[in-house]
């Protein structure tokens, strides 16, 4: 039975161009979204660019621009990269949007009318990176963890959203919920956080604007303007029509976020408590990877190691570098991107493997059955055991898929093009071809073996859109994706009797080492 899905990427900050992190993530979210949409889920995919703050103004003094120019530019760099690539979003939101503004400004009021805003004096150091005053915790030899920068010593007058009082209510929603935050070993440091006496306290939610005046302004005080992530976190419910959009409330109560480890706090402390104060309910999950890394250090636009996805898609092609990342990084854990190693796993995993399936069963499904899907006979063990691959194969993607494991969903899939593989290999219809006795044999085989590749594609096609479009096509199945409903279209002996089959040319052509 079919329901509603929401996912949302981070809201990405616009301050420089997309590199590997960003299109993980993205990628990992397109990717579940394809999944339910294929369940028959009414599903939004919701990413967009986080515009206010220190960050972009301090970028765009560095460049003579004004930070409206800058957030701009990058923000348009990440909605138009999304759209080159095929991610299937719904929405792309802005937090310099006008309505967003004005939400944001309607729930600091309301909050401060709560009585759940106080104004206070505060010292200690800050981050312009992260955008937030540091705790020891944050620091490694006097430096901040994710932007290897000293902090700066400071001492202001800010408004403060009395946070404290509600841990003890989150403390006990995460332990009652095991599954809000996944893999679990994010849950138990959301657990840590709220349990450390010196870590959290109230949260700072203003910057004077004597110091910072690129934020939306405070309603009841002009002289402030609002703290990034108080702001930013709310796109999740500006970009789906909060608070009195028709699909909203639906949305919401079946809404996911995917982030990357080092925005955690934000995610598992502030903003469910947030919410709280708003009336609303958390969040149904909050799915937690690790980063990316390049010579053990993480990707990031500070430490200017970045990968471009346009660069990898120009130099591979989009779906390979789609494919390695999502098959590589085991979700939660960090991973170490190699372009050596990227061109073993694509060789293998999708021209060697994948790709010569689909050239050899097309191959000689025109060579002995004329290009079209033969009627095949009763079949045997082999037949069998193949089907019984595809229908466990299914069973196993799907848990993964609702568990935000797509590396795993991947492995699932995959195991029916490596049965499909090692059952053409035993019947060997290249040779049983040659003997008239052995007609019905062939025909069966290759009927099968299409029935597989029809099956692997509907499997694979969250991760490998394009590539697994292309695969039904060639079946005579072009318009497949469109119309196809899980768990249905994997369930095997779909009549493809007398479609006709297109070779065409390799899915998946061999990288050669010394092109890379």
């Amino acid at each position: 039975m079919s329901g509603a899905f929401f996912l949302t990427t981070p809201i990405y900050y616009a301050n420089g161009d997309p590199h590997i992190g960003h299109t993980y993530a993205t990628c990992v979210a397109d990717a579940l979204a394809r999944y339910h949409r294929l369940l028959g889920d009414r599903t939004f995919l919701l990413s967009g660019s986080d515009e206010h703050g220190e960050k972009p103004l301090e970028l765009a003094r560095e460049r003579g621009m004004s930070p409206a120019e800058i957030t701009t530019h990058y923000s348009q760099a990440f909605r138009r990269t999304w759209e080159e690539l095929g991610v299937s979003l719904d929405r792309f939101i802005r937090t310099t949007e006008e309505r967003h503004e004005q939400i944001v400004r309607d729930v600091l009021q309301r909050v401060y009318d709560q009585g759940q805003i106080e104004f206070r004096e505060y010292e200690g150091l800050y981050c312009v990176g992260c955008e937030r005053f540091l705790t020891e915790r944050d620091m490694v030899e006097g430096l901040c963890v994710d932007h290897e920068r000293a902090p700066e010593h400071r001492a202001e007058s800010n408004y403060f959203f009395k946070m404290s009082e509600h841990f003890d209510w989150l403390h006990d929603l995460i332990e009652a919920n095991p599954e809000l935050i996944r893999p679990e070993r994010f849950k138990n440091e959301a657990l840590a956080l709220l349990r450390e006496e010196t870590g959290l306290g109230d949260l700072c939610i203003s910057r004077p604007k004597d110091r910072l005046d690129w934020g939306i302004e405070l309603p009841f005080d002009r002289d402030y303007v609002c703290y990034v992530w108080f702001d930013a976190l709310i796109s999740y419910l500006t970009g789906i029509g909060y608070p009195e959009g028709e699909d909203f409330a639906d949305l919401w109560a079946n809404g996911e976020h995917l982030i990357g480890k080092d925005i955690l706090k934000p995610h598992a402390i502030f903003w469910p408590i947030m919410l709280k104060s708003m009336g609303l309910p958390v969040y149904r999950h909050l799915n937690v990877h690790g980063h990316w890394q390049v010579d053990d250090r993480k990707v990031s636009k500070t430490l200017g190691n970045m990968i471009s996805p346009l660069i990898m898609r120009d130099k591979y092609g989009f779906e390979s570098f789609r494919y390695y990342l999502l098959r590589e990084m085991a979700f939660g854990l960090d991973a170490n991107f190699s372009e050596g190693h990227m061109i073993t796993r694509v060789n293998a995993d999708l021209a060697n493997n994948l790709g010569n399936l689909v050239s050899r069963t097309l191959n000689m499904t025109g060579r002995f059955a004329d290009g079209r899907v033969p009627a095949p006979g009763d079949g045997g063990e082999l037949e069998a055991g193949l089907r019984r691959v595809a229908e466990e194969a299914y069973e196993s993607l799907d848990q993964h898929m609702r568990r935000c494991e797509p590396n795993r969903a991947i492995e699932a899939a995959f195991r029916v093009v490596d049965e499909a593989n090692r059952y053409l290999e035993r019947r060997e219809p290249w040779k049983a071809a040659k003997d008239p006795a052995l007609a019905e044999q062939v025909r069966t085989t290759l009927a099968t073996c299409c029935e597989a590749l029809r099956v692997s594609a509907i499997l694979l096609s969250p991760f490998l859109p394009e590539a697994t479009r292309e695969i039904l096509s060639r079946l005579g199945l072009a318009d497949a994706l469109a119309t196809a409903r899980l768990p249905e279209a994997a369930a095997w002996g779909e009549t493809l009797v007398g479609l006709e089959t297109t070779v065409g040319p390799a899915l998946f052509p061999r990288i050669e080492v010394d092109a890379a």
